[in-house]
């Protein structure tokens, strides 16, 4: 007997009335119409059953802290970083893990089951590595936490940055971080991806860089990033992060940088709440959008994945841990209202996210984990308008969040009693009870 069998759902490649059979914890069978005995049965109701939403680009350590010791009045990067210095004397231990806590509570009700989370090695008490490394034994039942270790002062420019972030991994964080456009120079720069990447190689660990995060057309540093890559043998393992300062570059140079970036096998996460809100600051107007060039990396066919980066801590005071309100503004942002843009843009808050993470057992065929979402929506394009309600959260066949309905009662003279904003498929109106 199955432990879970779901039914009538739709999947995000249009598949429709398909059933999903659950048994220890993974999927055994995709296919239409199942009818098998089971200790539990969904039915889904033809909506969206998607796998789990994916984060490859956060600052857990951070998170909920707005407001401490007081707000960033410029919305800056650099105001935000400068910050963050002045915040990190005042961290307690306990402290930093109940706010990460709190934030997996929202996560994993928004259906957020994987985070990667850079954490900051400047301190030579390492501090935020220690508190995080807690959360992640705390949630390791429930969410798949991976721990950069990202220098967030600069490998180079801060005193003891090298020794710290070795200190880091030899504590257990899973990946090599870097800040190379944060460093004194462009060469320093170029320096410290070299010396992070060949310590990434030596020690087996994936790479997962700050790149450019900058409007200076002239910051290039994705390009030593891409060449590292290359002649270390890493591909598949390197991600470069932000790249907002391809938004500025010249065409003529982009249309070399690209094709590299491709051949390296290097991923990229664009993170468009905050790309949108950081970037452009020194400008005027016209203002630069910012985020790096989504639609032609992809065409590249480079893996691009959308991350939130922040949630109410120095650096951006919005958020609540949802990946489709990630991707309706990474849609918007990067004007990818094509359908195929739009099915892109879900994908960058799963598969793609997923891959870059590099996470074993996911997806929704036989032999994956049976982790996946239940969606108030029909489709990838109806979940990211409607950053559409998480009826049930399941992991490995166990449920850990469920959500009502969202509906709205009407009381208009001739018209229906209620309405949940899906119009019918048929043409025009809305679908209501």
């Amino acid at each position: 007997m199955l432990d879970l069998l779901v039914t009538h759902a739709t999947l995000p490649n249009g598949a429709s009335d398909m059933s999903i059979a659950v048994q220890d914890g993974r999927i055994v069978e995709v296919a239409p119409g199942l009818q098998a005995p089971a200790h539990k049965t969904l039915d889904a109701g033809g909506l969206l059953v998607s796998p789990p939403f994916v984060d490859p680009h956060f600052h857990l350590d951070a998170t909920l802290s707005r407001g401490l010791p007081r707000i960033n009045q410029s919305g800056t990067l650099l105001e935000g970083i400068a910050l963050w210095g002045e915040l990190k004397p005042l961290l307690a231990a306990e402290a930093l893990i109940e706010r990460a806590l709190a934030y997996c509570d929202w996560a994993v009700a928004r259906g957020l089951l994987a985070i990667r989370s850079h954490v900051d090695t400047s301190d030579a008490s390492l501090l935020p590595v220690q508190a995080m490394l807690e959360v992640r034994r705390r949630v390791a039942p429930y969410l798949d936490l991976q721990l950069v270790a990202f220098p967030q002062d600069g490998v180079l420019r801060s005193p003891g940055g090298l020794a710290n972030l070795r200190r880091a991994l030899d504590l257990g964080v899973d990946v090599v971080g870097g800040i190379p456009h944060f460093e004194r120079t462009m060469a320093e720069g170029a320096a410290s991806v070299k010396l992070l990447c060949e310590l990434a190689a030596e020690r087996g660990l994936p790479v997962d860089m700050h790149c450019d995060e900058s409007d200076d057309p002239l910051s290039r540093h994705i390009e030593t990033l891409a060449c590292e890559t290359q002649r270390l043998g890493l591909a598949g393992r390197v991600n470069g992060s932000h790249c907002t300062s391809m938004h500025s570059m010249d065409n003529y140079y982009v249309s070399k940088l690209l094709p590299l970036i491709a051949e390296s096998g290097v991923s990229v996460v664009a993170n468009p709440l905050i790309n949108i809100t950081l970037q452009g600051r020194h400008d005027s107007y016209p203002k630069r959008r910012g985020m790096t060039r989504v639609p032609e990396l992809l065409a590249a066919g480079v893996t691009v994945a959308f991350g939130h980066d922040c949630v109410m801590d120095p650096w951006y005071g919005m958020g609540s841990g949802d990946m489709l309100e990630v991707a309706h503004m990474g849609l918007h942002v990067a004007q990818m209202t094509g359908e195929a843009g739009m099915a892109q843009c879900f994908e960058a808050v799963t598969g793609a996210a997923a891959r870059v993470m590099g996470l074993s057992g996911y997806g929704l065929a036989p032999g994956c984990d049976a982790s996946f979402v239940l969606l108030q929506a029909r489709d990838p394009v109806e979940a990211i308008r409607l950053r559409a309600t998480r009826l049930q959260v399941v992991r490995k066949g166990q449920v850990l969040a469920q959500s009502p309905a969202a509906t709205a009662t009407l009381h208009l003279p001739g018209r229906p009693g209620a309405t949940t904003f899906m119009p019918a498929r048929h043409g025009g109106g809305n679908v209501t009870k």
